[in-house]
């Protein structure tokens, strides 16, 4: 396909479209196709050493399933793992795998090596071409096909790892390995910023790298990480001038940019600026990957949900979190759940099956249901990242909602933010626990944001918002918030000394310890209370 011209690429991305459509519109086919996707990892498994001690057969019926195998974490997958890296075949999934993604869950986390087989690779591919025509078909017309696609990811720089028989073998960034791994008409007509520019690992040089490649191309998406994608565009409007007057946003630089695709966090903190640096005819569709697997992607407003991609590979199991021990998976296997057993509202942990063979594994992600006609999700937070040092309960979603709301209110612009417990401290005075947040804010606002006001705001939508931490508060578990507003440049100094700036990376936004807080406190003495 690699010779197909320009225009009859866009007449086969209109059929897509038109198909895609028609797809998404179809009722009651998301269990159907989850049923598909279970008996096909059944099949691959049972041809697995992994399958063989567990007692995976094909045509296994779900009940049976759960009875043969517990929810696991990545270290129960650990012991396989290491006999796949060194070249041994059938040990997860058919065959050798070559690629491992890089990944530590959470910024602070430990690494882990996740296996890209060649199941995996078609099962990225697909859905990130299905995640597009989500959103062609919800707009009703395929045209961002028509210009290029600037992807802001990691390096495609891989290392080779040692002792693996049978051939090389690579680790690195998930987005690197998918990128080295294109079909030639997405790299042919869509994929920017190329391949020499994709393997930069350096983040400024790569940035200024894609600003001088990219100013005068065809751009008509752009897809990353949110807090990336501002350091990016803020990048390419201070370099960019068009005869006598500098662009406002970046439509002023690409006039086809359509479409800024997001994902990794939410959205919220950072919607407004981002709505002011791409412009207001840029349309905005979040998706949902993870590297384990891409679950979700928008097919309608964001109010609404996600809708759960249910015939791209992965076999889903959810886990009311409610009943769910991070540190005892194996006791939950009786309470999950497939997809025709969810409910909406409830917080589910999500469990993953997957073509790379990792099997009802706990990725560490929570969801909600908004629908299940279809089956549309939010994302709620991470299992390992919740507060409830005190017993509170507190998840990611909720504080971010909090401190969005409340600076969306005053004109804040949120640069990043951390929330930790503060510990009884009777020395320093403080007689109950608490919540400390630490909030960079862009500078040059209006109204000079003061700690105290912002800490009874965020008590009072906390409250609000959760029950446990009400009664907590109510009941003197909990004293009021503790705000520090720290310098400009805090959170960036953090990811860098962490090496966790630029690509796919992001800010854990809360734990129940203070080993991100401790660390924050060392390199901003002077926040203001």
């Amino acid at each position: 396909m690699n010779a197909v011209p320009k225009s009859l690429f866009g007449l086969g991305a209109n059929l897509m479209t038109t198909r895609a459509a028609r797809r998404l519109r179809a009722k009651g086919t998301a269990v159907p196709e989850q049923n598909r996707v279970f008996q096909d990892r059944l099949a691959d498994l049972a041809e697995t050493d992994f399958g063989d001690d567990h007692g995976l057969e094909a045509n296994l019926n779900y009940t049976e399933f759960q009875k043969r195998i517990a929810p696991r974490r990545y270290e129960d997958f650990i012991p396989y793992l290491r006999r796949m890296r060194v070249g041994e075949e059938d040990v997860l999934a058919p065959g050798a795998c070559k690629f491992y993604a890089i990944s530590s869950g959470t910024t602070a986390g430990r690494t882990k090596y996740l296996p890209i087989t060649d199941g995996m690779l078609e099962h990225f591919r697909r859905a990130g071409v299905d995640s597009l025509l989500y959103y062609t078909a919800r707009i009703g017309h395929a045209g961002v096909f028509r210009g290029r696609h600037l992807f802001l990811g990691g390096s495609t720089t891989l290392t080779a790892l040692e002792g693996f028989k049978g051939g090389p073998a690579y680790a690195g960034d998930l987005s690197g390995i998918t990128a080295l791994n294109l079909p030639g008409w997405a790299e042919k007509h869509l994929y920017e910023p190329g391949r020499d520019i994709a393997q930069m690992a350096d983040w400024p040089a790569k940035i200024a790298a894609i600003v001088e490649r990219t100013r005068g191309r065809d751009i008509s998406l752009v897809g990353g990480i949110p807090s990336w994608l501002i350091i990016l565009a803020e990048a390419l409007l201070t370099n960019s001038r068009f005869g006598k007057s500098r662009a406002t946003d970046l439509t002023g630089i690409w006039p086809n940019l359509e479409c800024m695709v997001h994902g990794g966090v939410p959205l919220g903190p950072f919607q407004e600026e981002l709505r002011r640096l791409f412009g207001a005819k840029v349309t905005f569709h979040e998706v949902y990957p993870a590297s384990e697997g891409f679950i979700a992607a928008q097919d309608t407003d964001t109010s609404q949900g996600l809708r759960l991609m249910t015939n791209v590979g992965l076999f889903y199991e959810f886990v009311p979190n409610a009943q769910f021990d991070p540190e005892n998976p194996a006791a939950a296997s009786a309470l999950a759940v497939p997809l025709e057993g969810v409910k909406i509202g409830v917080d589910y942990v999500l469990l993953l099956t997957t073509p790379a063979g990792l099997t009802r594994y706990v990725i560490g992600d929570i969801v909600r249901f908004i629908s299940t006609e279809p089956p549309r999700l939010i994302y709620v937070g991470r299992t390992s990242l919740q507060l409830s040092a005190f017993g509170e309960h507190v998840i990611e979603k909720e504080l971010t909602d909090a401190l969005t709301s409340h600076c969306q209110k005053q004109g804040w612009q949120i640069v990043n933010f951390h929330v930790a417990p503060s510990f009884i401290d009777r020395t320093a005075g403080r007689d109950r626990g608490a919540h400390e947040w630490w909030i960079e804010l862009k500078p040059g606002s209006v109204r000079t944001p003061i700690g105290p006001p912002m800490a009874e705001a965020l008590d009072a939508a906390l409250q609000k918002a959760n029950d446990d931490y009400e009664a907590k508060r109510r009941g003197g578990g909990l004293e009021m918030p503790i705000v520090r507003l720290v310098m400009p440049g805090t959170f960036e100094t953090w990811l860098k000394h962490r090496g966790k700036w630029g690509g796919q990376n992001k800010m854990p936004r809360c734990r129940s310890d203070r080993v991100i807080a401790d660390d924050l406190a060392q390199l901003s003495p002077f926040s203001q209370d």
